[in-house]
């Protein structure tokens, strides 16, 4: 393998990892209790916009970045991407609650001990166990778990794709086919709910930062094949899971995948709880160290690197007791939909034509709906 080769290989696996870093886990459950048979096109809803967002960040990579490196960005510019920069804090932390939130909630459904209590200590736990691996010996002795996270994920994901198809297919053979129910939201309802399910297809930011790491046509390049790959997995996904989800409760819980799996066969849900467990622990300890090294950034290093680990694992832990998985599932979409929003205003800083500044203006307007109105389901 050549070393361009190597590098847009790599470049791609970081963006890959966080988009699937818990999506695939909950949007079933998110789809199935908003919009019941019309889970395909939201799903493929959700991935355009996110799409729209990839395609501004790619453009600030390759229009932004050189002036802020330079020192030549207008006052603006720097305003704007300082404070992106400071909003990306509290996004990661809240995704850290997320991920690890989800992992309690598989690991406790599959032994059938999934209660509210239960969810919120181990969460807990495993954030304090973090915390004292970064305290003790640092976290980036756990930073190779990303790769192979990606791996086991994407493994689980094509035997739960190919389990689904041939589950279908019987299905189709039979003539019983059903589709879920729609319990008649309205519109508002169901743009407000989808605005809050941003936190599954976020993570291609992350080339924003590999700077030091890849050239800017490398990281563009990967950023954008890693949503084009998403995309094709979750739209596929998404589409084989539909005519399964009629058989969840009304009260659909956040780990109801793992409902889906076992109907389909027995065996499925053990290897899901596995890549569960496995990626939402390496994708929370990704995140805890963006967020410190943003930390780090914005004080500029005048807080030693343990103090913020503790201050980060110290706000999981309080809205690990303050909420549910769907409201922090909703919570993480409206950061990272700020976080967006200050980027389409850097865009919009550097835009050379009047066309740019136009769109640029519009997808701030909408994230910054996300950020205001969007609610968890249920």
């Amino acid at each position: 393998m050549t070393s361009r080769l190597r590098d847009f290989a790599h470049g791609t696996t970081t963006p890959l990892a966080s988009i699937f870093g818990s999506g695939f886990l909950v949007i079933v459950a998110v789809l199935a209790d908003s919009v019941g048979p019309y889970a395909l096109p939201a799903m493929a809803g959700i991935c355009l916009v996110a799409y729209g967002v990839g395609a501004i960040i790619r453009f600030n990579i390759r229009h932004a970045e050189p002036v802020l490196d330079a020192g030549n960005a207008t006052g603006l510019t720097s305003i704007f991407e300082r404070i992106a920069d400071i909003a990306l804090v509290p996004a990661y932390i809240i995704s850290v609650t997320l991920y690890i939130r989800i992992l309690a909630s598989y690991g406790l459904g599959f032994l059938g001990s999934n209660t509210e209590y239960n969810q919120r200590a181990l969460t807990t736990a495993i954030i304090l166990f973090i915390l004292f691996i970064g305290v003790t010996k640092g976290l980036r002795v756990l930073e190779g778990l990303e790769r192979w996270a990606l791996i086991t994920t994407m493994a689980i994901i094509a035997l739960m794709i190919a389990a689904f198809f041939v589950h279908d297919m019987g299905v189709l053979v039979t003539g019983e086919l059903t589709l879920p129910d729609l319990t008649d939201p309205s519109l508002w309802q169901i743009v407000t709910v989808l605005g809050g399910t941003l936190i599954v297809v976020q993570g291609f930011e992350t080339t924003r930062y590999l700077g030091d790491e890849f050239d800017a046509p490398t990281r563009i390049k990967a950023s954008r094949n890693a949503q084009f790959l998403s995309t094709g997995v979750y739209i596929l996904f998404v589409a084989l899971a539909t005519p399964i989800m009629y058989t969840l409760p009304d009260d659909v819980a956040d780990n109801a995948l793992m409902d889906l799996a076992g109907t389909v066969a027995v065996w499925l849900p053990l290897p899901l709880v596995i890549a569960a467990i496995f990626s939402q622990f390496s994708a929370a300890t990704a995140d805890t160290i963006g967020a410190s090294g943003n930390m780090l950034e914005f004080t500029r290093h005048r807080i030693p690197v343990r103090l913020t680990y503790l201050i980060i694992c110290g706000f999981a832990v309080l809205l690990t007791w303050s909420a549910d998985t769907f409201e922090i599932l909703t919570l993480a979409s409206r950061a990272f939909a700020f976080y967006y929003f200050m980027q389409c205003l850097v865009a919009f800083s550097v835009a050379q034509t009047n066309k740019q500044r136009i769109l640029f203006l519009l997808a701030a307007a909408g994230l910054l709906f996300i950020t205001i109105f969007a609610v968890p389901v249920g």
